[in-house]
């Protein structure tokens, strides 16, 4: 996408400037009148008409409304045009995709998910059904949607061109994903591990917004650990940070699993299945018997000393002011299983951190990819203002 550079101070530069402005207040307030551009922008009121007389030229923005002006004529509404841009999140599982759109509004679509078949799988193919059956929930065209965030469960470097740790997604090869699924779509694709994208949820809405440095565990059927310093997501050297299920378990566990080799065979999802099933609890899936976790007391008594021993390593290495328990097992043991780690923490230990549930209880991949998302598409929409000055 090109861009036209101006000196700044003069006349063209100036027109940018007030063009970005006027979409800035849009994307933060929604629909807004042209007086109210001018007075939220400080700018006259023949500055603000001619603002948006090019922003709607440009097909950036439109009259989305009306607005009662008292006893005069009503005035009319602009709001940034949604279907200019818009992306697709995606949250890759084992089985499932689940997918939503995201749009320059920031508004909340629909939800979907969408089973995955057993065999022949492509990178390509798991995308484009997510895709469509986002699409066809929200009632969009599919071809609106210009680019996608994916998040898997694999380590990911060179913006998710090589992948590492792919067991769970078969078909998907280590190098080259990303070109493939850009080449049969057409559409620009971002790639990110899954725990990665939840610390990014975690730091825009959950709990862990004024945290200058935290660490999310993620405890589900396999174990991940994403690490924010000061609002930045360490990936690593090869994108493989975080990847302590494959741990050896620290001389301590002997105690409370014997048999457990790595930290997922100490708090992975069989270990868990395994815990609450002696406890009580019902059920097929991991999910399912993690349905009462929370008012399990023994259960939290037998997992908290293990998740502890997990969050140990963690704090030796990078001493977060914060860690979170998140993944289905962190959620699901809520505050009285972040109490308790705490408990464990700080007997076994000389760290002091805060030991927190996660503030995203409700499809926290799919939050992160959002949220990225919802960043780009913005971006995007400010160099397409750029390219209005001539």
């Amino acid at each position: 996408m090109s861009t036209t550079t101006t000196t700044p101070g003069t006349p063209g530069w100036l027109r940018a400037r007030n063009d970005r402005v006027a979409l800035a207040l849009l994307l933060e307030h929604g629909p807004l009148t042209r007086n109210r551009i001018g007075e939220l922008s400080g700018l006259s009121k023949p500055t603000a008409a001619q603002m948006v007389a090019r922003l709607e030229s440009a097909g950036l923005i439109s009259v989305v409304g009306e607005a009662s002006n008292g006893r005069g004529p009503n005035a009319a509404l602009y709001g940034v045009r949604d279907d200019r841009m818009r992306g697709v999140a995606i949250d890759i599982s084992t089985s499932v995709t689940t997918s939503t759109i995201v749009d320059a509004s920031g508004a909340p679509h629909p939800t979907v998910q969408t089973s995955l078949p057993a065999n022949d799988r492509s990178p390509e193919a798991d995308v484009r059904g997510a895709l469509e059956a986002a699409a066809a929930a929200a009632g969009i065209d599919p071809a609106s949607v210009r680019i996608v965030c994916v998040g898997v469960q694999a380590a990911t470097s060179d913006s998710g061109e090589r992948l590492s740790f792919t067991d769970t997604l078969p078909g998907w090869p280590e190098v080259g994903a990303r070109a493939r699924i850009e080449a049969a779509l057409g559409i620009d694709v971002l790639i990110d591990n899954d725990v990665n994208l939840a610390a990014i949820a975690e730091r825009a809405v959950g709990a862990t917004r004024d945290a200058a440095s935290f660490a999310l565990l993620w405890i589900g059927d396999g174990l991940g650990v994403s690490v924010d310093l000061g609002g930045s997501v360490h990936r690593g050297a090869s994108g493989g940070a975080g990847e302590i299920g494959y741990l050896s378990v620290p001389r301590e566990a002997a105690a409370l699993a014997p048999n457990a080799d790595d930290l997922t065979d100490l708090i992975g999802g069989d270990a868990v299945a395994g815990i609450l099933r002696s406890h009580g609890a019902k059920g097929d899936s991991l999910t399912e018997l993690l349905s009462g976790l929370a008012t399990n007391t023994a259960a939290l008594a037998e997992l908290a000393p293990r998740v502890a021993l997990g969050v140990l390593p963690v704090l030796a290495v990078l001493d977060p002011d914060v860690v979170v328990l998140g993944g289905p097992t962190g959620s699901a043991g809520g505050a009285a299983l972040a109490s308790l780690v705490e408990e464990q923490v700080l007997t076994l230990s000389r760290w002091r951190p805060a030991v927190v549930t996660t503030g995203v209880a409700e499809h926290p991949v799919l939050a992160g990819a959002r949220e990225l998302l919802l960043g780009e598409i913005r971006a995007r929409l400010h160099q397409d203002v750029n390219s209005l000055v001539s």
